[in-house]
């Protein structure tokens, strides 16, 4: 089992990996947020990581991964990543409920057992949220033609690609608006205080900027409106990922919070 210093270390440096990932300058206070931690926390792990090599710390504040840094971001994403996918793929545990278990399991996983995972399962299947290893740089996902929620044009159907799944939070609360991945849905309206009103085939549901900035969804192809699909019929994550990349009703009272 792995010591607190070494789990810290992992995560941090994974946190980073994702953030560069996505396009963004890393920052310490970037840091701070993302794994809730405090500032004086943040200040003295970067301490720690850039004294063994693992970071390097611009005098504009920005941080960044030396080559170490982001083979072992890199390899502790891998196996978050490999274990969502056991979880849900030879468990069958909710595609809502493997992220926080994985966050768990990604630090205890031996070097034999990850080798046994990538040969069962591979390195280039999407996980249940239909993401690949590393999430993706937004602007490269709208070039494919995908576009986030909270940006979709109203009277559309999609499909949605993937969901960001940092926050165990919002996945439940996604769930629980009948939001999935692979899902159908029409957008019905962008409303005027920034929440997206949408339509499943469970009812419909309305989501707040947050939550709609976190669902990546692929434009349906036009099709005759008698043969239309219906929203809310499922398409497997991973067949969802193919196609974005080479690789009761719910009516919520409130948008999810910021």
């Amino acid at each position: 089992m792995k010591d607190t210093i070494q789990v810290s270390k992992e995560n941090y440096l994974k946190a980073i990996l994702e953030a560069e990932a996505e396009g963004h300058q890393v920052i310490p206070a970037m840091l701070a947020h993302r794994l809730e931690v405090s500032a004086p926390a943040v200040t003295m792990a970067l301490k720690r990581l850039k004294r063994d090599g693992y970071v390097t710390v611009e005098p504009d504040g920005i941080v960044r991964l030396t080559g170490q840094g982001r083979e072992t971001a890199y390899r502790t994403a891998l196996r978050h990543h490999l274990i969502e996918r056991m979880l849900s793929e030879v468990f069958g545990m909710e595609w809502y409920q493997v992220h926080e278990e994985a966050e768990r399991l990604e630090h205890a996983v031996s070097p034999a057992f990850e080798e046994k995972l990538r040969e069962k399962l591979g390195e280039s299947g999407a996980c249940p949220h239909g993401n690949a290893v590393l999430p993706e740089n937004p602007d490269e996902r709208k070039r494919r033609g995908e576009v986030p929620l909270s940006e979709a044009a109203e009277g559309r159907r999609y499909t949605v690609a993937s969901l960001q799944e940092r926050d165990p939070r919002l996945l439940l609360f996604l769930h629980q608006a009948g939001i999935g991945p692979g899902q159908h849905l029409r957008v019905a309206s962008q409303n005027y205080d920034q929440t997206v009103s949408i339509e499943l085939e469970a009812g419909s549901s309305i989501l707040g900027r947050p939550a709609a900035e976190a669902v990546w969804l692929t434009p349906n192809k036009e099709q005759d409106p008698s043969r239309d699909q219906e929203p809310g019929i499922k398409m497997n994550p991973a067949d969802a990922l193919e196609n974005s990349a080479t690789h009761s009703k719910f009516r919520p009272k409130q948008p999810f919070p910021a």
